[in-house]
């Protein structure tokens, strides 16, 4: 990406400092107001005159579902690197992020992966993505795959419902005194603790929401403690991530995300979606620096606080808005 007469380039965005964030997230608003047709369409509607802009709470947010009805990208290009698709029952319509520079994203999660957890070689890492696994364009499984790679340890595998095996990998790895990281959707890691109660008190333990039908909605509160039971557990991590996003955030306990570098979650009111502000508890707006190709600044349809340090917690879903992989109720 170039944006001409702008310090944003890339390089800058990937390596974000808080001290910086909001100028950066100002300059590329401007840029994607120019550029992106769909996105300025929308400012247009609400009044928005982008000089008028100038701090991040006055920014116009996308609604998500945006990205089911419209392709949403920033200049004209025709051949994207990636496309991530989410999951949806038959005949939905799915929200599709045409990710233009698959580098972005990469640079992206493992610059903040790395921040939050240290470098992935570090780690073996398993993955428990059952139905994600199953359909292509799943930004889950490519973040996996990338993290896998970056890893570089042999004993990196992806799982389906192999239980059996995965335990016997996880324990050989925890008896080598191997840093782990289980990574794997709720659903499925709610099912293998069922049936694989096990000490695993050392490895890091990672849900990515998504319960999808799959079981009854559990509460995180009830979804952590019941893995800790099974498991041993001191606490349980948790990612938060999406289709329409590139970056990420993590959760080291109870549910407290802290967004990677490139990425901060603003709250708009839920009767007023123009009230934007930067902590409280209402609807959960995203701004995502990586997001430089689509569109960076995201209103979400969810619900949640954010505290005055920037972390937030993932409250539930707005009532009218679908069931949706990456759901996770949280209270």
């Amino acid at each position: 990406m170039s944006i001409k007469n702008s310090l944003i380039n890339t390089e800058n965005i990937i390596t974000i400092t808080p001290s910086g964030f909001a100028d950066a997230a100002i300059q590329l608003f401007n840029y994607q107001h120019t550029h992106n047709i769909v996105y300025r369409q929308f400012c247009d509607a609400l009044r928005v005159n982008a000089d008028d802009v100038q701090t991040i709470t006055q920014i116009p947010y996308l609604p998500i579902s945006f990205f089911k009805s419209h392709r949403i990208q920033t200049e004209i290009w025709d051949k994207e690197e990636l496309l991530f698709e989410s999951s949806g029952t038959t005949g939905e319509i799915t929200s599709k992020h045409y990710v233009k520079e698959a580098a972005v994203y990469e640079q992206s999660l493992m610059h903040g992966f790395t921040l939050q957890y240290g470098s992935p070689e570090d780690y073996a890492i398993l993955a428990l993505l059952p139905s994600y696994l199953e359909r292509k364009n799943a930004s889950l499984v490519y973040m996996a795959q990338q993290l896998m790679k970056a890893s570089g340890h042999p004993d990196n595998g992806f799982y389906i419902k192999e239980w059996d095996e995965l335990q016997a990998r996880l324990q050989q790895l925890i008896a080598q005194g191997q840093k782990v990281i289980l990574l794997g959707v709720t659903f499925a890691l709610l099912d293998f603790a069922e049936h694989h109660p096990m000490d695993l008190r050392n490895v890091i333990v990672m849900e990515t929401g998504g319960m999808k039908g799959r079981r009854e909605e559990w509460t995180r509160v009830q979804v952590h403690d019941y893995l800790k039971q099974q498991w041993q557990l001191n606490a349980v991590h948790s990612e938060y991530g999406m289709t329409e996003l590139l970056s990420q955030a993590y959760a080291m306990a109870d549910g407290i995300y802290a967004p990677t570098n490139t990425m901060s979650v603003l709250i708009r009111d839920v009767n007023d979606p123009l009230d934007v502000t930067s902590s409280g508890t209402g609807c959960i707006n995203i701004i995502d620096l990586a997001n430089i190709n689509s569109c960076a600044f995201i209103a979400t349809e969810d619900i949640g606080k954010v505290h005055e340090d920037g972390t937030f917690e993932v409250m539930g879903r707005m009532d009218h808005s679908a069931l949706r992989g990456c759901s996770l109720m949280a209270v």
